[in-house]
């Protein structure tokens, strides 16, 4: 269990809102393919803001079983928090107006304006962000989906098309294939797959997340992440998400 799961946390406790929490309004986010909603949070004297994405608005796709797009949302933030890497935000399931879906807390934060920002941008967290994306198999990783906060941190979003058994990585981080993984990062990586208890957990959290299959073929893109040290080169053409921003 997460710590921000804790059953002792406070109505201040992000995790208690977002779970918990009333929801007392829905905007609608009207860019993207499947529907998207701003929900105002509130318990008691506690408010927020969060990013809700129901079941029910998910456009089917040949590809991806139908329905399980807000639950790779919820893989993705537990995969981040297993590997120690903050940069999801705190994401659960839960039921809301339009049925169950995924709710991930807002941050206050805005993409780089640019490919050209994003391509010289020296932050070892950009790094860990193209080693999640080649994990997870993400599909869709435009620019717009990578932001920065007003403290400089470097938020990643929108991870419902990840965890494919199939390889599908879509990205905008090019610049880093056929380079060599940061050795912080490739640390982190080790750690995780060397230590059976990690490992363990993170499949107990994921069971019935995402498919037994989908979690074996992860773990196999990280060992062979982290053995090579080295990020795969992709096709310049068929590996870039469209639109890319």
């Amino acid at each position: 269990m997460d710590g921000d799961e804790s059953a002792t946390g406070t109505i201040w406790d992000p995790y208690v809102l977002l779970t918990e929490g009333t929801v007392e309004s829905l905007q609608q986010i009207p860019w993207g393919s499947n529907y998207t909603f701003c929900a105002a949070l509130r318990r008691e004297d506690a408010g927020a803001l969060a990013i809700y994405k129901p079941m029910r608005g998910e456009r089917p796709l040949w590809d991806f079983p139908s329905g399980t797009l807000y639950l790779r949302e919820r893989a993705a933030y537990l995969t981040s928090q297993a590997l120690g890497w903050s940069f999801v935000p705190l994401t659960v399931v839960r039921d809301g107006p339009h049925g169950v879906g995924s709710m991930q807390l807002y941050v206050e934060a805005e993409p780089l304006p640019s490919f050209q920002e994003l391509g010289a941008l020296a932050d070892l967290d950009l790094a860990r962000i193209a080693a999640f994306d080649l994990i997870t198999n993400n599909a869709d990783r435009k620019g717009g989906h990578i932001l920065r906060d007003g403290q400089g941190k470097l938020w990643g979003i929108d991870h419902g098309l990840c965890f494919n058994v199939e390889p599908k990585v879509r990205t905008v981080l090019q610049h880093f294939c056929g380079g060599t993984v940061p050795t912080e990062v490739r640390e982190e990586l080790r750690a995780f797959e060397a230590d059976p208890q990690r490992v363990a957990s993170l499949a107990h959290l994921l069971d019935g997340v995402i498919a037994a299959e989908e979690f074996a073929v992860f773990l196999g893109r990280v060992r062979t992440l982290a053995s090579s040290g080295v990020y795969p080169r992709l096709d310049h053409y068929r590996s870039v998400p469209w639109p890319n921003w």
